[in-house]
């Protein structure tokens, strides 16, 4: 099995999604290492949530349940 090259800040995976932050944190909050979501600790006592991309494919996923559902906020729009 081959490592985790890298992964995606939350800040940048709500970039690529058009989606907002908080709600993103919100719906990240059930997900564990093995869905591909990590903590990233910084200096400082600094810290922010990543993703690889498997996680973030675990995070589209329960953005369409939430939006078949009508639980979600519209997506932002993109410049």
């Amino acid at each position: 099995m081959a490592g985790i090259p890298y992964v995606f800040t939350i800040a940048r995976v709500a970039e690529m999604l058009g989606e907002d932050e908080e709600w993103l944190h919100e719906l990240s909050m059930g997900l564990d290492p093995e869905d591909g979501y990590l903590w990233v600790y910084d200096i400082k006592e600094r810290e922010v949530q990543a993703f690889t991309e498997y996680g973030i494919e675990c995070l589209k996923e329960i953005i369409a349940d939430q939006r078949a559902d009508g639980r979600a906020p519209k997506p932002k729009q993109k410049p």
